[in-house]
């Protein structure tokens, strides 16, 4: 019986880095040191972590510096993962709290564009105006103008900080709500309430802009 335990204990342990969880490579990492581990980690979540940190911060150069950052952040704090966690939630925690600090240092505390991430297939004025507007308006045609997609830019940028916090973890990255309390130290239940306040103010914006166009 022992011995069929440590043939799937080595194994696993064989798995090819490609194929590990997140927490596998991590722990391993903590483990073993190998970089390799660590390497694939960034490659992972290169791509998806700095397009969050444009859009948090607003600006690319500031994201890039967050994003090493948080990288050496989590070489530096590995042994303080615990191993019932998730990675992906612990480490957008990390780059939040990273991005967070950055502002502080940078002096930035006025809102800010979301809207400057590079990534293909961007639909931020179709996701939002699908929220806001309870489909009075083709948000497809609407996207289409260079008026509208200011609008979105503006009205999410004049969320207020925890609010626009939620809103990009949940839209914008597609974490699910109880990834980004875990992220965020903060119950379920404030995920939602700040998202119902984030569509309300949305919404509310949307209607005095289009008030002000008749």
């Amino acid at each position: 019986m022992a011995t069929a335990v440590n043939h799937t204990r080595n194994s696993h342990r064989q798995l090819p880095v490609t194929e590990r969880s997140d927490e596998q490579l991590l722990l391993g990492y903590r483990t073993s040191g190998d970089r390799r581990l660590f390497e694939e980690l960034v490659r992972r979540y290169q791509r998806e972590l700095y397009n969050y940190l444009c859009r948090y911060l607003g600006d690319a150069e500031l994201a890039e510096d967050v994003f090493q950052m948080t990288f050496l952040q989590l070489h530096l704090k590995c042994h303080q993962f615990e191993r019932d966690r998730r990675v992906r939630p612990w480490l957008y925690a990390v780059a939040t709290n990273q991005a967070i600090d950055a502002q502080r240092r940078n002096r930035r505390h006025k809102a800010v564009s979301l809207d400057r991430s590079s990534s293909p297939g961007d639909d931020t004025a179709v996701t939002w105006l699908n929220l806001v507007t309870d489909g009075s308006v083709d948000p497809s045609e609407a996207a289409e103008t260079a008026e509208m997609r200011e609008w979105v830019r503006t009205a999410l940028a004049e969320l207020p900080e925890h609010l626009r916090m939620v809103v990009t973890m949940v839209y914008y990255q597609g974490m699910k709500y109880r990834e980004t309390a875990d992220a965020l130290s903060i119950p379920v239940g404030t995920v939602k309430s700040r998202m119902n306040a984030a569509v309300s103010k949305l919404n509310e914006a949307w209607q005095s802009f289009q008030t002000q166009k008749n």
